[in-house]
């Protein structure tokens, strides 16, 4: 798409935030499998609903202009899911895979979070409140999501980072020092 205008701008970047949208729509119930913490489990359950409604927004907004809602391919919210997926991968401790979802979200939303702040700006520069009104709707929404995975980062961190200690601590033998090792009678060279 050739873009000639702030309008254009604006209505690629909408149809930019659809697919993202319908990317993460697809991706949050993989995070939900892998998650351990019910707490994790239910902050991105109940976000997978909010990104349901945000989606059905961008498309209310696109079909207000007389626009339809086709999706433009996101390659950045692409690349940071693909990430995530590689980051998770197969770690096999609970807490350390949440800590990983949890660092993961808070990309997707900080990720959003410029995006939504952008599209938001255009559509009050072009005069469109409307839009402009549930576009911050939206980016609030993101906000409070990433405050929520700030939170629940504080506690699964901890817990992560003590049950990791607790598997290096167990796989150490205990250290020797010169007061508690046995003496080795050296041979004396006469």
């Amino acid at each position: 798409m050739e873009i000639n205008s702030l309008q254009e701008l604006y209505v690629e970047q909408l149809k930019d935030l659809y697919d993202a949208e319908h990317q993460i729509i697809k991706a949050l119930p993989k995070m939900i499998d892998k998650a351990e913490s019910e707490e994790l489990k239910d902050a991105l359950n109940e976000h997978l609903e909010v990104t349901k409604e945000q989606a059905n927004r961008i498309e209310k907004i696109i079909s207000d202009m007389g626009d339809k809602a086709k999706a433009e391919k996101c390659k950045g919210m692409q690349g940071v899911i693909a990430e995530g997926d590689d980051l998770i991968g197969d770690i096999e401790d609970p807490g350390v895979r949440d800590a990983a979802i949890i660092a993961s979200a808070q990309r997707v939303e900080h990720y959003e979070m410029a995006g939504y702040g952008t599209a938001r700006t255009y559509a009050n520069q072009l005069g469109e409140d409307e839009a402009a009104d549930l576009l911050q709707q939206t980016l609030d929404e993101e906000k409070e999501a990433d405050e929520k995975l700030t939170q629940l980062a504080s506690e699964i961190n901890q817990e992560a980072a003590e049950g990791t200690q607790e598997e290096v601590t167990a796989d150490v033998p205990p250290r020797t020092t010169s007061r508690t090792a046995p003496r080795k009678n050296p041979k004396r060279v006469a």
